[in-house]
């Protein structure tokens, strides 16, 4: 498969309908981090999904899940921005989440994907540097958020992804690809990861890793709002 069809099966696979009404602010993440492909659109739903977050935080403030989504929205929006200064604080709010609820499979599959997401876009010894990104941390929180997160296919999903954006010959990564195609699919975010890990597997297992690794990178959440290429 030439990147030109990995780019054409990518877009296809993200072109998948979500619901038309994005109401909560996991909604808005979903959408725009596989829906959308205006930067400005998906930052705004990302700065309302965490508006909705932090508002029920306040009322709320042992809810985990609204800690979380918080958190994560905004590493979504460093993305989004090319922020160092919000992806740190991102990192620290996330880092503050996962402790504050160590068993929140969510909370430790968002730390792995930071840390790891960092490393992809601007390597090993920068992203330490800069940003303070450490491979060996972000493959262990997402080994917990797999452990965690039960036979669900989001976490396995993700975490594969993540390890093969990272390094495509990862056996632990397509085993965990493998998982993910099999597992339970209770929400829409779940059915998308599924789908999409069944699409990196599919490379992998015609031997090769060039697609796998670019439709890795593509597919995981805001894959369509990477610059590398």
């Amino acid at each position: 498969m030439t990147r030109a069809v990995g780019m054409m099966a990518a877009m296809t696979m993200a072109a998948v309908p979500l619901p038309v009404v994005a109401q909560t602010a996991r909604d808005l993440l979903t959408q725009a981090a596989f829906q959308d492909r205006s930067q400005p659109a998906a930052l705004a739903r990302v700065d309302r999904a965490r508006a909705l977050a932090l508002a029920a935080v306040q009322r709320m403030p042992d809810d985990q899940d609204a800690a979380v989504i918080a958190a994560g929205a905004l590493a979504y929006r460093a993305k989004l921005t090319g922020s160092r200064t919000e992806a740190i604080e991102a990192r620290k709010q996330l880092e503050a989440v996962a402790t504050r609820f160590p068993r929140n499979a969510e909370a430790q599959i968002g730390l792995g994907g930071w840390h790891l997401g960092v490393i992809a876009k601007v390597g090993r010894l920068v992203g330490r540097a800069m940003a303070g990104a450490q491979k060996g941390a972000g493959l262990a929180a997402t080994d917990r958020a797999v452990s965690l997160g039960g036979n669900r296919a989001f976490f396995a999903g993700v975490a594969g992804l993540l390890r093969i954006e990272t390094d495509p010959a990862d056996p632990r990564g397509r085993a965990l690809l493998d998982q993910a195609t099999q597992a339970a699919t209770p929400t829409v975010l779940d059915r998308i990861v599924q789908r999409n890990a069944g699409a990196v597997l599919a490379s992998l297992k015609q031997g090769d890793e060039k697609t796998a690794r670019y439709l890795a990178d593509r597919l995981l959440p805001f894959g369509w709002y990477n610059d590398k290429d």
